[in-house]
């Protein structure tokens, strides 16, 4: 991989990152070099607290949560998730509730009016970024010496590039992630396998392939075009920009690739690996392959076409195969149809992938400290979303009542059901004992996360593993004033991208514009933005 860009994977938001794992793994405060003193907040806390243990607090503990509610599995108070917690854990989780529409900007306003929850979930690394200055929230990593199954996991599964990327220019970090063994790719391209297979034509390995598949589905099929996509074609432009070298779509995030011959960041959707991307995929338009609504479209839209038979491929996750299937059993009939995911096509930078082991995961209001309780408080945070016990409570919840192990196999009771594994049961996990929701069910082992998996996505799993991960980037630990400058830079910078790449693919502007379009740029100040962003870096390295 030497000389290659390495694409900065912001897969969530924010510009920023958080500590150095040997910071993180001593506890260390980084300005004084001491560990943190929490001698006198160990009130419920374990006298005892080791890797494999599981948390109970000596005494009811309750603490404040910030829940975000989903509207097709809303928030009961007596969840069996709450209740076992309770009994098991002694710990009461008193949730604030937020519609998960809202909950973005209601996190915000309470952060910033000082009225936060203690535990705050469902936050992305690089969301917590916009709320260190103010103090608003804790510097986890100080206190990680606490937090056993963390340490064991980002120790065993060698996530230390992953966690230094979280380094904020003080050293520290301020979210704690779910952590992921491996990558867990979930997003490709669905296609009508039944047309492929009465074509003859083989699953294509390679976007050069895609092309000629879809070449040979227009010949066969003159009427139709077979390509049209939902998810504005954030969701193909992703991947395949992975596999191009550079980024774009869902990946555009930060913009930033960095280039590992030259130790320095550079923007990528000014590359030539992202003028060979846009210059495929107007290939694909203008010869009548890919619908060039795809950008511009409603998913509702893309997924009629698709489900009626007027598209054959369209861009696809799991769960979303499972609603076009259900979809087109209504309009073609079960049984005259094929529908599944193929392996993500490799492309000129190799047969990569991009992504990140980090999973959303919860800020603590910064108050905490303070409680007489805190220590319980990370002990049972370190149980409940690091421990494996913690991690399967949360996904599957009681063994005996909700699930048994057959063989070492997870399987629901017979009459709970769960996103289709036991059609036949009555009751849900989700809505009606609050397991596998977003706010805890966080990472974990390979094991765990495949395990209510079907058939089908375990073999994508399996044929994913062929491909390479895509090496972590450095971290970019900005200033609180050059963050500020470098968000208020990117803005125009990213608008501009997005618009010329619709422009570009759909052929209302000439590829031969593209240096002009990179002049744009620099006019926009992408030069100003890169040089921060190199800056934030070469402090970083500098310390090392």
């Amino acid at each position: 991989m030497k000389g290659k860009p390495m694409i900065r994977r912001r897969d969530f938001l924010g510009l920023s990152a958080l500590t150095a794992f040997g910071l993180a793994l001593a506890g260390c405060d980084s300005e004084s070099g001491s560990k943190a003193d929490t001698s006198k907040a160990r009130t419920g806390a374990m006298d005892s607290f080791k890797l494999g243990d599981t948390f109970k607090a000596t005494t009811p503990l309750t603490y404040s949560f910030l829940f975000s509610d989903q509207p097709t599995y809303p928030y009961k108070k007596d969840w069996l998730l709450f209740t076992k917690m309770a009994s098991d854990n002694n710990v009461t989780l008193d949730a604030t509730v937020v519609p998960f529409a809202d909950y973005t900007q209601k996190r915000s306003l309470l952060i910033s009016s000082g009225k936060a929850p203690e535990i705050i979930a469902k936050t992305y690394p690089g969301e917590e970024s916009a709320f260190v200055s103010s103090g608003a929230v804790l510097p986890v990593s100080d206190y990680v010496d606490l937090m056993p199954h963390f340490q064991d996991k980002v120790k065993k599964w060698k996530l230390e590039p992953e966690i230094a990327g979280l380094t904020q220019q003080d050293g520290k970090y301020y979210v704690l992630p779910g952590l992921h063994e491996e990558l867990w790719p979930d997003y490709s391209l669905a296609f009508r396998k039944d047309v492929l297979q009465k074509e003859n034509l083989a699953e294509p390995k390679t976007w050069d392939e895609f092309r000629d598949v879809l070449r040979a589905l227009k010949k066969a099929h003159p009427d139709v075009v077979p390509f049209s996509d939902r998810f504005n074609g954030n969701s193909a432009l992703n991947i395949a920009a992975t596999s191009f070298g550079t980024v774009a779509g869902w990946g555009l995030v930060d913009g930033l690739a960095f280039n590992d011959s030259k130790k320095q960041f550079e923007f990528a959707s000014s590359t030539p690996a992202f003028k060979d991307l846009l210059t495929y995929f107007n290939s694909l338009v203008s010869e009548g392959l890919m619908d060039p609504e795809s950008f511009t479209q409603t998913d509702d839209s893309a997924i009629q076409k698709f489900t009626s038979g007027k598209s054959f491929v369209i861009s696809a996750n799991s769960q979303n195969i499972i609603t076009y299937r259900t979809s087109m059993e209504q309009s073609l009939g079960k049984g005259n149809f094929t529908v599944g995911k193929i392996t993500v096509p490799g492309g000129p930078a190799g047969n990569i992938i991009g992504g990140s082991r980090l999973e959303n995961g919860i800020m603590l209001n910064s108050s905490v400290k303070d409680k007489d309780s805190f220590v319980a408080l990370i002990q049972y945070i370190d149980w409940l979303f690091y421990s494996d016990a913690g991690q399967e409570f949360a996904k599957w919840g009681v063994q005996g009542t909700t699930y048994t192990k057959e063989g070492g196999k997870r399987v629901l009771a017979k009459d709970i059901n769960f996103q289709g594994l036991n059609p036949a049961g009555t009751k849900d996990l989700r809505v009606d004992y609050g397991f596998s929701g977003g706010n805890f069910a966080y990472g974990g082992t390979t094991d765990l996360l495949q395990s209510t998996f079907d058939d089908e996505e375990l073999a994508f799993q399996k044929a994913m593993k062929s491909k390479t991960p895509r090496p972590v980037s450095p971290p970019v630990p900005y200033s609180d004033a050059d963050r500020e400058q470098a968000t208020l830079t990117l803005t125009p910078l990213k608008d501009h991208v997005k618009q010329n790449t619709l422009k570009f693919i759909t052929g209302q502007r000439p590829i031969s514009e593209f240096d002009a379009y990179v002049k744009e740029l620099d006019s926009k100040g992408m030069g100003k933005y890169v040089d921060l962003a190199n800056k934030a870096y070469k402090a970083y390295a500098d310390k090392k």
